[in-house]
């Protein structure tokens, strides 16, 4: 469950927020159709191409941990980057994570995401 302050995410792409929506509400079909069909995304140093790959990594990040989110920031870095901030609190290991969320947008989509630590 993701806690947002809209203030902090009123300053990003709809695609964005629509995207960190999809994550919450634990939908992967809905966060897969924010992305471009060759949309990639890295997480924990592999990454996952197309809307396929894009699925099957929610549905895994779903099933491996129980945990809540939160936006800690949102900043746009130019107009086709922004980054988002998230504090992420949960039963994996070490419990707690500060993650930045690093968009690249394309025709109004996400074509790839980068998360790290």
């Amino acid at each position: 469950m993701t806690k947002t302050d809209t203030a902090l995410t009123s300053t990003a792409p709809e695609v964005v927020t629509r995207y960190l929506a999809a994550a919450d509400s634990q939908d992967p079909a809905a966060c897969a159709e924010c992305f471009t069909e060759d949309g990639t995304v890295l997480d924990e140093g592999v990454t996952y191409l197309g809307h396929a790959e894009i699925v099957r990594w929610r549905e895994k990040t779903l099933g491996k941990w129980t945990y809540t989110t939160e936006v800690t920031g949102s900043e746009p870095v130019s107009a086709e980057q922004h980054r988002v901030t998230v504090r992420v609190a949960g039963d994996f290991p070490g419990g707690q994570a500060d993650l930045t969320y690093s968009f690249t947008l394309r025709d109004g989509l996400i074509s790839a995401l980068a998360i790290v630590e």
